[in-house]
Formats: structure tokens, sequence, C-alpha cells
């Protein structure tokens, strides 16, 4: 039996209930690099990776210092 849950992405509003910042804050957050990058998960939807969300929230202060491995084949903003 596997012991690692398999990646979830959360959509805008979990993202937002998680995180407690307002969607104008947490775009600002990531135009600064203080926050996650969005996934495009369609041509109209996005998404975050929860690993990435929660790391942020583990400690907000310092995640820009974090070196998270990227998933070679995500289709994040660049």
């Amino acid at each position: 039996m596997p012991t690692e849950s398999p990646a979830r992405i959360l959509r805008l509003k979990a993202v937002l209930e998680r995180t407690g910042l307002s969607r104008s804050t947490l775009y600002r957050k990531m135009q600064e690099g203080t926050f996650p990058r969005a996934l495009r998960i369609s041509a109209r939807c996005t998404g975050w990776r929860e690993s990435d969300v929660d790391a942020w929230l583990r400690n907000p202060e310092t995640y820009p210092l974090l070196r998270l491995p990227r998933d070679p084949l995500a289709l994040g903003f660049d």
C-alpha cells in the first residue's frame, strides 16, 4: 500500500480559504514571488499544487528562500 497521498490541485476558493488571503493579495504575492505560482489546468482553469500551498503555510516568511523541486511536466505560468 503506498504511503504517499496522490498530488492534489487546489482551486482558487480552496487556496483563499486555507491561507486567509484576499484574491488581490494572493495574486500580488504570486507576482512578487512570495507565493507559489498557479498551474494552468486547461484553457480557462488554474490551480495550485497542495504541496506548494502547504509549504507556504508552514513558513510564509521564508517561502521565496525555499527551492521546491518542480514537476517537469507542469504547465505553470513562467
